[in-house]
């Protein structure tokens, strides 16, 4: 399914990547991101339905957006060269 991201779908990407690098995560993220494949969007659907239990860790801003990201491939692999180029800076 491809769904038209806006920029505010974005803007946590600088915080997701900051938290995967300050816990070294990020190569372990742009990993699954890559191999998940298809799956991603079950992961998407878990998060639609596990949403009530995620809102003390993640805003719905984050949660939303997340979501969508795991929806698009295009997103994902977007998303994964994002983490790509911030761990290399």
């Amino acid at each position: 399914m491809k769904i038209d991201l806006t920029p505010e779908m974005r803007h946590p990407w600088p915080a997701w990547a900051e938290f995967l690098r300050r816990r070294g995560l990020e190569n372990m993220a742009v990993w699954f991101l890559e191999a998940a494949g298809p799956l991603a969007v079950l992961g998407a659907q878990a998060l639609y339905f596990g949403g009530p239990l995620l809102r003390p860790a993640l805003s719905d801003d984050h949660l939303t957006a997340l979501a969508h990201l795991l929806e698009d491939d295009g997103e994902v692999h977007l998303f994964a060269s994002f983490l790509r180029e911030e761990g290399s800076a």
